[in-house]
């Protein structure tokens, strides 16, 4: 008898292991919640007129995760199509102050640029570096020591961080709108950390 129970028991335990097969449904308690109707990605669907089932932002809202100074999100000026010429005060200020915004915008650039323009800006990155071995120049970046990106404004090259520009890659999902100005600030540290000495000024009299 005892034989015979030990046997059922196992047939038991056997059969109701995580994985076993069955041809019968699983128990829910709410059948219509397990069983939800849903459309795929980009499936279509008949509810609106357009039939996408990937719904567009609504116009003239803006999420709670958005930035709401359009200045600080695009890189522009609010009046007019000017580039702003400097990172805006108030995202130095609420990062906690100059200095942990240019430690914050070191680290994130070494996270994300240094690769490409390496650790202190020339362009000679690892990526760079084996496209350059590979014989792809076009993806070679550019030098971020370079005269003209000196003198472009700081809203510009928080533009740039964001869209991207040609084989740069934009970055606005990846790096937080804070973020990128911070990289901007210590983009413009490296500029000047190697920028070029002046030439002394000619003080001798003529004759």
């Amino acid at each position: 008898m005892r034989a015979l129970l030990t046997v059922l028991a196992f047939a038991t335990l056997a059969t109701g292991c995580i994985g076993g097969e069955s041809g019968k449904p699983p128990i829910v308690g709410i059948r219509n919640m397990y069983n939800q109707p849903r459309y795929d990605t980009q499936e279509r669907q008949p509810f609106f007129a357009d039939q996408r089932s990937m719904r567009p932002q609504v116009e003239n809202t803006v999420s709670r995760e958005m930035d709401i100074g359009l200045a600080w999100s695009t890189g522009r000026a609010v009046q007019g199509d000017a580039w702003l010429m400097q990172v805006p005060a108030d995202i130095v200020a609420r990062a906690g102050g100059s200095q942990a915004f240019l430690d914050r915008g070191g680290e994130r650039y070494n996270i994300f640029c240094a690769p490409c323009h390496s650790i202190s800006g020339d362009g000679k990155g690892m990526v760079s570096r084996r496209a350059a071995a590979l014989g792809a120049s076009g993806l070679v970046a550019t030098s971020l020591h370079d005269d003209r990106l000196r003198h472009i404004p700081d809203g510009q090259l928080f533009a740039t961080i964001t869209n991207g520009l040609r084989n740069m890659p934009a970055y606005a999902h990846n790096i937080s709108v804070d973020d990128r100005w911070a990289i901007v600030h210590y983009v413009r540290a490296l500029q000047l950390s190697q920028a070029p000495a002046a030439a002394p000024e000619n003080t001798e009299q003529s004759p």
